[in-house]
């Protein structure tokens, strides 16, 4: 299916692996310029040179990296230094570390909130009118099935992701919507992926089992039988990019395998 985006420009956050290279990876494949952002430079890189190989069409789209931690100050400026006219934006940042509610202090939950609600609030606030003047707009959250069913070890995610569920769930339903933006939430489930082996050795910690008793036992409770890919993740992502998804927004488009009765 041609998606229709070819030759338009995404930014896409923290897209160095895992389910941002995913997105990045789809979208490019289709034809658009990324531009992409993570923290670390050496992964970065090497993601910006398997993004080029990947790149295919008429023209070639351009793939561009910034080397920049996007939810700070300036490394948003860093990122809009190249321009504020993208026509798509993947927000996605590190969830917070898992752990007991007891033990996070003040700075603990302003670090979560910051990454995981206000960054990408700041994103969409840089973006979106552009978006909506030039008639053309998709906003696509990367956030967590915790905020359909919130994972007990993950506290600090469930509260930010959950603020930003419902920011979102208003500014979609705004006039923008009648001007081609649309802003969505993709939720991942289980995706094999460098969070999701963290997450897994905390609860082994807490439950005193070993690693790979608790990874199996995890797969085993999606219908699937498995773990999602990036590269599926990625192109549920882009197809929410695309032309045709133009009449769906303000949703939480939950990508599980099946594992969570009930959000029907």
């Amino acid at each position: 299916m041609d998606l229709g985006i070819a030759g338009k420009t995404a930014l896409v956050c923290g897209a160095s692996k895992g389910l941002g290279y995913g997105c990045a990876d789809a979208l490019v494949r289709e034809g658009v310029n990324v531009v992409i952002v993570a923290r670390g430079a050496e992964a970065l890189g090497a993601a910006a040179k398997k993004l080029a190989v990947a790149a295919a069409g008429s023209p070639t789209p351009f793939v561009k990296h910034v080397a920049a931690d996007i939810t700070t100050e300036a490394g948003r400026a860093a990122v809009f230094a190249l321009g504020h006219d993208f026509d798509i934006v993947v927000t996605n940042a590190g969830g917070p570390p898992p752990g007991d509610f007891r033990n996070w202090d003040r700075e603990a939950w302003i670090k979560a909130v910051d990454a995981n609600m206000l960054t990408p609030i700041e994103l969409i606030k840089a973006t979106v009118d552009g978006m909506a003047k030039r008639g053309f707009g998709r906003i696509v959250n990367i956030t967590s099935s915790s905020v359909k069913s919130p994972i007990d070890i993950l506290g600090l995610s469930n509260g930010a992701r959950s603020g930003l569920t419902g920011f979102v769930a208003g500014v979609a339903r705004t006039p923008i919507a009648a001007q081609g933006v649309t802003i969505n939430n993709l939720l991942p489930g289980s995706f094999d992926t460098d969070r999701l082996k963290g997450t897994m050795a905390g609860a082994a910690q807490k439950t005193g089992q070993d690693f790979d008793t608790v990874w199996e036992a995890r797969k085993k409770n999606i219908p699937a039988r498995r773990f999602g890919t990036p590269s599926e993740f990625g192109a549920i992502c882009a197809f929410l990019c695309s032309m045709q998804a133009g009449y769906m927004t303000g949703q939480n488009i939950l990508a599980d395998g099946g594992a969570y009765p009930g959000t029907y």
